[in-house]
């Protein structure tokens, strides 16, 4: 990803270093270990192989993941996190509160799509523990409605 000139704003840094959707993803699945490109692909679908590279590359240069190849053919290479990138963990772990209290999903809503909990999920019984950050199980947390408008006032521009 290129970058930009900015403002100087130590959180408009950060934002851009972390870049898109994927990247805290991708820690998220390299909390438990280094992996392959071919167990993250599968992993995190539906992220296409290029953008997966893109982010795996742009990550390597900020020093958040250490590339590892072990050559071989087919290649074989391992992407994990480094002690910069596992910095990120609480990060991960307020996302994960604020996505449960926001109501935008459950972890139980994952394990019945997917299969299974995340790694570092609180649920999952072989899961990672994530630095603390005053989480507790969602069942112990009130439920969140999101308020819907009575009538639908946006605008469509096309």
């Amino acid at each position: 990803m290129k970058r930009r000139e900015l403002d100087g704003c130590p959180i408009t840094g950060a934002l851009q270093m972390l870049g898109d959707k994927w990247t805290m993803l991708v820690v998220r699945e390299l909390v438990s270990g280094a992996k392959r490109t071919k167990e993250l692909l599968n992993s995190l679908f539906p992220i296409s192989s290029r953008t997966l590279v893109g982010r795996l590359r742009d990550m390597e240069k900020d020093n958040f993941v250490e590339r590892t190849d072990f050559g071989g053919n087919p290649p074989h290479i391992e992407y994990a996190l480094t002690e910069r990138g596992r910095l990120l963990l609480p990060l991960l772990e307020s996302l994960r509160q604020l996505g449960l209290t926001l109501g935008c999903s459950d972890c139980r809503e994952r394990k019945l799509r997917v299969g299974s909990y995340c790694e570092p999920c609180p649920l999952n019984e072989n899961g990672i523990d994530l630095p603390p950050s005053t989480y507790e199980h969602p069942a112990q947390r009130p439920s969140v409605t999101p308020h819907r408008r009575d009538k639908d006032d946006s605008i469509v521009l096309l």
